[in-house]
């Protein structure tokens, strides 16, 4: 089940359960649209691409399948992005597609 994490890895801008700027990788490092573009759509932490973050269900629609039931996690992962060190890792796989990294 997704964290839904609270807010930006890199620049902590809120991004809340139903965040349409929400950004995510495969290990759900979560980033918000502007940061993503700043990164290269590079995940700083994996080296691989961003994809938009599923919106949980506020209301339980079927089965108890809601944020209510599922709450988005509370738990801050603040931790910005050194760009230098960043630049080197867009330059060995940026012009690789994502899902080919």
């Amino acid at each position: 089940m997704l964290e839904l994490r609270p807010g930006c890895e890199h620049c902590n801008k809120p991004l809340p359960p139903d965040s349409t700027e929400a950004r995510i990788c495969s290990y759900e490092c979560t980033f918000c649209t502007g940061c993503v573009e700043l990164l290269g759509n590079v995940c700083p932490n994996c080296g691989g691409g961003f994809a938009p973050r599923p919106v949980r269900p506020a209301r339980d629609w079927k089965n108890g399948n809601y944020l209510g039931n599922d709450p988005a996690s509370t738990k801050v992962k603040h931790r910005p992005v050194d760009l230098a060190a960043h630049a080197r890792l867009v330059e060995a796989v940026g012009q690789v597609v994502p899902e080919r990294r």
